[in-house]
């Protein structure tokens, strides 16, 4: 991920040697192939030029184009030149904009008057916003004449009928910021035509079609021309097509992405809608993480400030109020809360200016890419290496053996031969480069995303697919995510006692318990409406807050009647490091109280008195606190949230009277009165229990990490099913203290984090990383947000979660639910297996295709597969089998493995056993048709070849049955790589409808080419007697494959090419060295000596420069030779 993704790790133990690791790592570091879990931008430059790419545009095509990051890396000071510049380029942007505008206002106010039944027209509310001048504002009235132009009620906001809300898109427009168009159909043929080899054989298919019709005649000539042009097409068609459908996919997946749900005040209550809905008008209450949907005033809010960074580049949070009301679209809300009303929409925004003006690239490469990208080019110098010397074996062999015979002697014959070889060599090349490799990785992460979709979870970074699959641990948050979200009061202290009923609280004193509802009502961010139909109350704002008021309206309290009775002062919003939250409220009779309310346990401790049932203030005695904590504790041992409430009065004169001095001000939160706690119960989610089992299984370990108190977590955790035998509770505040040591022998059996800060669960996802976890981290909350980006997966929850915790992470769970992430760990352990399965296919096919071109070219001069059948066959390999086996579906057994090793293969020693098996059969029978085919399949044919004058019809027959025996070969061991590690290979084939229709086709298709196209592809039509044969060689793949499965594999990796190249590298360098200390003593030789034999000494310094030139093309360098990847 320019995100936090690796490629899939193991579990290690813990005491594992940490000098070797970190040996092991810097080792690694001069390894162009090693991509650390973030790979740098010079880590990937690195890679590229080590990168020996004979087909670049098919290769990278679905890679990052380092042009357009080249900025980005650790580099602070390119990072802050690149930031300057699109801030330079953004305000130059807006200033273009406001200058052609600037000799147009005075005009287009009479051109365009305000839209009808509107005061207010959409030029002058845009420039409202440009100009940003209070006093531009006070023209108009200030907000409240802009709202009255506008028709919106600042307390009840528009009306919520569709007709309306349509008259307000025709006149202001829709909230929408129209996105770059994708590439049409045709950019990506034109992208294909680009591939080098594509580019060399359409050439050797017009040189061909020339000396076919020179020495041929136009009757027959064109054939052998035609048919290689028809098929390198053909890949081109299909190739644009499978890039088209994939940019397609991503497209929608993007729009998804930028369909944020926000709240609106319409008809006088909150209600959910999406940010492309929002119109001109509309009232939007803003919270802590929040993003603004559009531009605006500010109504009315405390203590709220806005990170303005995206627009103006300013990193300090800007504080907003009467002064400085304006918002613009895109930035965050930093603190507090408030009410905007939205003025401008879509492209009439600041933001939608500037995004209009700015194409974006989102261009992702991820690390399994990245590898593939390197086994492919390891594998296409060896294909390319094969080519070179087939290519050279015929061409010595014609003019060696061919050449004697006089009709082989013309020119045109002679360029014919040429270009046959010549093609024969590049096709390959065409087939031994596996392009296919990345494709399947981008097919498979785009089925797997749109698939997530519907399993509740929004992939924003390709990355966290792969890496999700090898988590290693999971640190879930409990609200929401184990738990239902559905929170409700069912049990409260209040006034030195349980209440029983809800009843029963109004039987306190007036006073007690009209300051009980002050503080519920005022200490709140939620809203109530009491709808006009008389049914029940309509409750907005958090789990929690809502069911705090849901507790207030059953106990009487009158929402709205507090709200203008009592008046708010200055308010403290919830700090997570704290765990409460302070409101000073100015009531009806002029006394201002302080209100507390937060995590039970933290507010008792700020008490020095407590509220007696009598109404009666009294002193907070050992006694008296020893009492309540058992209260709190009685209530967390049942799996309740604890809140408590207190309350100081105060004194009018400590209030500042500057409303810069009153932002400043810290409410007073010592020597409270302690007026009551309540209970909120929040039911486990069903399911939560079987989905942390299946976790467990897989080797995944499940922590929880809340900022509930240790009894209540605790149970909450035992529940769950997470507190394990031997597993350990502690606060955030103790776990902040372990040294290295306590963190070494603790961290392991830690299973609960309770009254854990932001701090906190940061510092535990860096301490599992260190110790080589792949860490996924759940999170909502805007202080979240550096857990989940420093995660290897962040997890963001899309329901209770604010939108700079979205954009912090890598996947968005739509539904909140903890059996959601389980199932993301199932897709991408099934993008792994996916790409294994696909590479084992691909690499028999090309193992295969390599060495009987290369023996047969050797043996007789000729090979049995023509440039054609080897571009069909390429066809099979690449989309038709990555579109096969990338996207099958992922299977039970997934979860019943630990996840994959860092340092394990790509490769695995069972994968290698099948492709080896498969492979040397395949070879044996096909290379045993070659030379001995006419007498084993007792062809008994006469005449001449009609597609070769110089070929017999036995050997026309015979070269056509090692072709469909091949491709029948390919086609069965594509089912065969279904279950690489499985004997039954048909499991689940019948649900895979894709995969069988993709079988059929290449069936299909292969008959055809067989049977009807024979002069394009140089076969004969077959009888019923020789299909038989040709379908029984490939159907021996399956009990074969059966068989081979029983031969046993070490668990050690039977190639380790890290290995090689770590030893290998070892010896350069000390070669190296050695060559130095020569050198340097030969330059300390004596000066006369060398004066005496110049001569001498410059053909020495001509040797050394020879082996210093010979130890540079051996020794590996960051710009050198390629090396050889993981594989």
């Amino acid at each position: 991920m320019s995100r936090g993704a690796v490629s899939p790790v193991r579990l290690v133990n813990e005491d594992e040697d940490h000098d070797g690791r970190r040996n092991e790592e810097e080792e690694e570091e001069d390894d162009v192939f090693h991509i650390p879990p973030k790979p740098s931008l010079e880590m990937l430059k690195k890679w590229r030029k080590a990168t020996l790419a004979l087909n670049a545009t098919r290769r990278f095509r679905y890679v990052l184009d380092l042009k357009n990051v080249e900025p980005v890396g650790s580099d602070l000071e390119k990072n802050g030149e690149l930031v300057s510049r699109f801030r330079t380029v953004t305000h130059a942007i807006r200033a273009v904009q406001r200058f052609k505008q600037a000799g147009k206002r005075y005009n287009q106010d009479k051109l365009n008057p305000p839209p009808d039944g509107f005061g207010i027209g959409t030029g002058q509310l845009v420039r409202l916003l440009q100009d940003q001048q209070i006093a531009a504002l006070d023209e108009h009235g200030g907000v409240e004449a802009v709202a009255k132009h506008l028709r919106t009620d600042l307390e009840d906001g528009i009306e919520e009928d569709p007709a309306e809300l349509e008259k307000r898109k025709e006149a202001f427009g829709v909230n929408k910021i129209p996105s770059k168009p994708g590439k049409p159909y045709l950019v990506f043929v034109w992208e294909a035509c680009h591939d080098t080899t594509l580019i060399i054989l359409m050439v050797c298919a017009v040189v061909s079609f020339a000396t076919g019709m020179w020495v041929d005649g136009p009757a027959e000539g064109w054939y052998d021309g035609v048919s290689i042009a028809i098929a390198v097409l053909i890949v081109i068609i299909v190739t644009a097509t499978s890039d088209y459908r994939q940019s397609l996919q991503f497209q929608s997946l993007n729009d998804v992405k930028k369909n944020i749900q926000i709240e609106a005040i319409r008809g006088g209550r909150r209600c959910k809608l999406s940010v492309f809905d929002v119109v001109v008008g509309d009232l939007i209450p803003l919270n802590i993480g929040d993003q603004v949907p559009a531009d605006g005033i500010l109504v009315s809010g405390q203590s709220l400030t806005i990170d303005e960074s995206s627009m103006t580049g300013e990193s300090l949070p800007v504080h907003k109020d009467s002064k400085h009301p304006f918002l613009l679209a895109g930035c965050k809300v930093d603190g507090g809360y408030g009410t905007m009303l939205v003025t401008a929409v879509g492209t009439n925004t600041e933001w939608g200016q500037v995004m209009a003006s700015i194409s974006e690239d989102n261009g992702e490469e991820t690390p399994l890419q990245v590898r593939l990208n390197g086994v492919a080019t390891f594998i296409g110098q060896i294909g390319l290496s094969v080519a070179v010397l087939v290519f050279v074996i015929l061409f010595i062999r014609f003019f060696v053996v061919d050449f004697k015979k006089p009709e082989n002697k013309k020119a045109s014959r002679i360029i014919k031969s040429i270009v046959r070889i010549f093609s024969i060599a590049v096709t390959i090349v065409v087939v031994a480069v596996p392009e296919g490799l990345p494709l399947a990785v981008t097919l498979t992460l785009a089925y797997s995303m749109r698939k997530m979709m519907a399993d509740m979870a929004l992939v924003r970074h390709l990355a966290a697919c792969e890496t999700m699959g090898s988590a290693t641990t999971i640190c879930s948050d409990k609200t929401g995510t184990l738990t239902l979200n559905k929170m409700s009061v069912v049990k409260s202290w209040v006034a030195g006692r349980f209440m029983e009923s809800d009843e029963e609280v109004k039987g306190i004193t007036p006073e007690s318990y009209n300051t009980l509802l002050v503080g519920i009502c005022q200490n709140s961010s939620g809203d109530v409406f009491i709808p006009k139909d008389g049914t029940g109350p309509n409750i907005s704002g958090s789990p929690t807050e809502s069911a705090a008021l849901a507790w207030g309206v059953r106990i009487g309290m009158n929402f709205d009647e507090i709200k203008h009775q009592t008046s708010i002062v200055h308010v403290e919003t919830f700090s997570s490091l704290r765990k409460r939250a302070g409101v000073a409220v100015k009531l009806s009779n002029g006394e201002v109280q302080a209100h507390w309310k937060g995590a039970a346990e933290m507010i008792l401790e700020l008490c020095t008195g407590w509220v007696d049932i009598d109404g009666s203030v009294k002193y907070m005695s050992k006694e008296k606190d020893e009492e309540l904590k058992n209260v709190i504790e009685g209530m967390a041992a049942s799996s309740l949230r604890c809140i408590a409430f207190a309350y100081k009065p105060l004194d009018s004169m400590i209030i500042p009277k500057s409303e810069e001095d009153l932002e400043r001000w810290p409410i007073p939160d010592k020597e409270l009165n302690f007026i009551g706690v309540i209970g909120i119960k929040d039911p486990c989610r069903p399911g939560v229990q079987e989905a942390v089992r299946r976790c467990q299984m897989a080797g995944v370990k499940v922590r929880m990490v809340t900022g509930d108190s240790v009894i209540t977590a605790k149970a909450i955790a035992q529940e769950c099913g997470i507190l394990t035998d031997g597993g350990i509770v502690v606060e955030g505040r103790e776990f902040r203290n372990w040294s290295k040591d306590k963190m070494d022998a603790e961290l392991p059996r830690l299973d609960v984090m309770a009254r854990s800060s932001p701090t906190d669960k940061l510092l535990l996802v860096k301490s599992l990383k260190e110790r080589n976890q792949v860490v996924a981290v759940t999170g909502d909350g805007t202080n979240d947000a550096p857990a989940l980006h420093e995660a290897d997966v962040g997890l963001a929850m899309n329901i209770c979660g604010t939108e700079v915790a979205k954009e912090s992470s890598d996947i968005v769970i739509m539904d909140d639910n903890f059996a959601s992430i389980v199932k993301v760990v199932r897709w991408g352990r099934s993008v792994y297996a996916n790409i294994q399965k696909f590479i084992q296919f691909q690499l028999t096919v090309n193992v295969t295709a390599l060495v009987i071109n290369f023996v047969t070219a050797v043996a007789s001069g000729d090979v049995p597969l023509t440039a054609v059948q080897l571009l069909w066959v390429n066809l099979i390999m690449d989309t038709l089998g990555a579109l096969a086996l990338a996207t099958e579906p992922p299977t039970d057994d997934l979860m019943e493995k630990t996840p994959v090793g860092r340092t394990e293969p790509l490769i695995t020693n069972i994968m290698w056993r099948n492709l080896f098996g498969q492979a040397l059969y395949q070879i044996t029978v096909l290379l045993v048709l070659d030379f001995a085919g006419t007498s084993v399949l007792n062809l008994n044919y006469t005449g001449q070849s009609k597609n070769n004058d110089e070929r017999s019809q036995n050997d026309e027959v015979k070269n056509t049955i090692i072709f469909n025996a091949f491709v029948f070969c390919q086609i069965f061991n594509e089912v065969n790589s279904r279950k690489p590690e499985k004997k039954n290979i048909f499991e689940g084939l019948h649900r895979n409808y894709l995969f069988v229709g993709i079988v059929l086709v290449e069936v299909i298709f292969q008959f055809v080419i067989v049977q009807f196209l024979t002069r394009f592809a140089t076969t004969t039509a077959l009888n019923g007697r020789e299909w038989g044969i040709c379908i029984a060689i490939g159907a021996v793949s399956w009990p074969l494959g059966f068989l081979i499965k029983f031969i046993p594999v070490p668990k050690k990796p039977i190639v380790n090419t890290r290995r090689i190249r770590i030893k290998w590298r070892k010896r350069s360098r000390a070669i190296g060295k050695s060559l130095s200390t020569l050198g340097s003593k030969s330059r300390r030789s004596d000066g006369a000596e060398i004066t005496r034999s110049r001569k001498g000494s410059a053909n020495g310094d001509q040797t050394n420069r020879r082996l210093n030139s010979e130890l540079e093309m051996h020794t590996p360098s960051s710009a050198g030779a390629p090396r050889v990847p993981d594989v």
